[in-house]
């Protein structure tokens, strides 16, 4: 038996990533029950601390808030599951995976429809320089960079500022440009998805106002929405940018090369891991995401030479945050300071 393990992990560490796509195709079947029951536990977990949180106002608003910050995790777990039901990987049954994806997107403040388009594009257009701009983390490279004006420098180094992304990028995106299908202008089914809810969650905030007023708004919603935002991008963020992530232009650029080598596999301790539906194993889920998310688990432990792909502790990813500009010589991500080194 150990000598077959060894030379299963022999083969796989020379695989390309065509052939994984295959090897993953094996762990794209969802569970029924599996799937029902992570949204019950997941909604039912976030539901009952809104209900705690709200009786607790009645005792300590310090007490209703610290229960909100806890929910965020849950709040956070919701928009995974509402993410797989994009990839049409959390459901067999597509109609389903729609209507639960569109039924969360009312608690993650993020329309359903156009979200799953836009992300749809970041699957098919990551790492590629030609086809940058869509439902990802804007990068350009050293040279672009030395290209700009003085002006036009100052609005990027503004917007890779960490203020920016992390703290007002958050609330920004879930709080307002999610209330409209921006990108999407021209399509009637982004518009009714938007306006749809948009309206639920009018209702569902209004109807709070009415029985408690302004608190259980400032108190339950906005802290919790707030700190599952503020999660939700800082892990987009490293998932691509970290050091060695890839990038190509059109010519030399590979799908699922792009795929593999260019998504980090963060590494979280379990109970984050858990709160964030193992969104960490980033690059067995770009490379084949139709993989659920409670599979991804499985194939780490089926495959371990996958298991060191771009790994990534949470050390090592705050060092990310330094690095700004693509350098195509080098081909790795650099900072400003490196950039201007050169």
């Amino acid at each position: 038996m150990f000598d077959q393990n060894t030379a299963v992990q022999q083969q796989d560490e020379t695989r390309s990533a065509q052939e994984w796509v295959r090897i993953l195709a094996k762990y794209r079947d969802p569970s029924l029950s599996r799937s029902w029951f992570e949204v019950a536990v997941t909604f039912g977990a976030f539901a009952l601390l809104w209900a705690v949180a709200w009786w607790a106002m009645s005792i300590s608003y310090w007490l209703t808030l610290g229960i909100s910050l806890v929910n965020a995790g849950f709040l956070l777990r919701l928009f995974v599951i509402q993410h797989d039901c994009g990839h049409g990987s959390f459901f067999k049954n597509r109609h389903v995976n729609d209507w639960v994806g569109r039924v969360l997107g009312v608690v993650t403040l993020t329309p359903y429809d156009q979200w799953r388009r836009a992300h749809s594009i970041h699957h098919s257009a990551s790492g590629n320089l030609e086809r940058r701009g869509m439902g990802d983390i804007h990068t350009i490279t050293v040279a672009e960079y030395q290209n700009l004006s003085a002006r036009k420098r100052f609005k990027y180094r503004l917007y890779r500022n960490p203020i920016t992304l992390f703290a007002l990028g958050p609330a920004y995106v879930f709080f307002l440009e999610n209330r409209l299908p921006l990108g999407f202008m021209n399509g009637k089914t982004y518009w009714f998805n938007s306006l749809g809810t948009n309206l639920a969650l009018a209702i569902w905030l209004g109807t709070a106002f009415y029985f408690a007023g302004l608190a259980p708004i400032l108190l339950i919603f906005v802290p919790s929405t707030l700190l599952a935002a503020t999660a939700g991008v800082w892990l987009f963020y490293v998932q691509h940018q970290f050091e060695t992530t890839n990038w190509d232009g059109e010519e030399d650029w590979q799908l699922h090369e792009a795929a593999l080598h260019g998504s980090s596999h963060y590494v979280l301790p379990p109970v984050l891991q858990w709160m964030s539906g193992n969104i960490g194993i980033h690059h067995v889920h770009h490379l084949y995401s139709r993989v659920p998310f409670y599979r991804l688990p499985e194939v780490l432990r089926d495959h371990a030479t996958l298991s060191d792909i771009n790994r990534m502790s949470i050390r090592q990813s705050l060092k990310s945050v330094r690095l700004h500009l693509w350098d195509e010589n080098s081909r790795r991500l650099v900072s400003f300071a490196h950039a201007k080194a050169l």
